[in-house]
This record gives C-alpha cells, structure tokens and sequence, in this order.
C-alpha cells in the first residue's frame, strides 16, 4: 500500500509533519483519529503501518492507544517513506533503535550510509537525466533546420 498523492502533499506541506503540532502539556497518550489529524494522513494509513509491524499500539476497551513512542514512531516512518525508503528500510531503522535508544550510535550510521547511497544515486540519475535532455535539445534542433530548408 502507497501513500495517496494527497498523503504525499499534506506530509510534505507540513513539513513532514516530522515536527508534529507539539503535544498537550503531560500528554502520554493518543487516539488514532487524532494522530491522522495531526500527521495529515488516513487512520487507515496508520493501520498499515501497524499491520507492517512498525507501531505497537495498546488495546483500551478494543481502542487502539498510542503512546508518545509511537507518535514519534510514526513521524519517523513517514519521514523515511517521504524520502523514498522501504518498508524493510524502515523497519531496520526503528529495530536499531532498541527498547530504550541503545542502538542510538547504530541507528544514526545506518541513516548516514542509507543516506550517502541514495545521494550518489540522485546524482547518478541527474547526470543521466542531463544527458538525456542535452540529445533531445540536440535532436530537435536538427530537425527545425531540416523543416527550415524544406
């Protein structure tokens, strides 16, 4: 499952919602309806995420629950699925974390790797691109001076 163009937008206009409206003051715990409303996505979009096994929500009265770890949890994968990463990227990602940010060293040098490989990819495909373009230039130059002497 993808992110709707309108999921897409609303992240991304919000700055990600990686800096999601701060929290009420003392406030450990959240509704579903409200994380959607603050992330800008669907409640379904949270859901997925809790299928994939990315967010561990708490069961209240058969009411999922979520706590500040996984609001931040949340704000983290769609940070990373805005930038293209993979489920599977992802998921090691938040399992470098640890239970209590252990891995904290681990996490950080895996983002710099990801992040180093994805940027000489870009690139690889901004020179491709360029390439690309100047042959069209070139191509539809010569065929304006070929219409030219007909």
């Amino acid at each position: 499952m993808s992110q709707t163009g309108q999921e897409r937008n609303a992240v991304k206009d919000a700055g990600l919602a990686l800096e999601p409206r701060p929290a009420e003051e003392g406030r450990d715990l959240f509704g579903i309806a409200e994380l959607a409303e603050e992330f800008g996505i669907t409640t379904r979009t949270i859901r997925f995420y809790e299928n994939k096994d990315l967010i561990h929500p708490a069961r209240v009265n058969g009411a999922r629950v979520y706590t500040r770890r996984d609001r931040a949890r949340l704000a983290l994968i769609l940070r990373a699925k805005a930038i293209g990463s993979t489920l599977a990227q992802i998921r090691h990602f938040l399992d470098l974390y640890g239970e209590h940010g252990e891995g904290q060293r681990s996490q950080l040098e895996y983002v710099v790797s990801e992040s180093d490989k994805a940027i000489a990819e870009l690139q690889q495909k901004r020179a491709m691109i360029d390439d690309t373009l100047g042959e069209l230039r070139a191509i539809r130059k010569t065929c304006i001076d070929c219409l030219k002497k007909l």
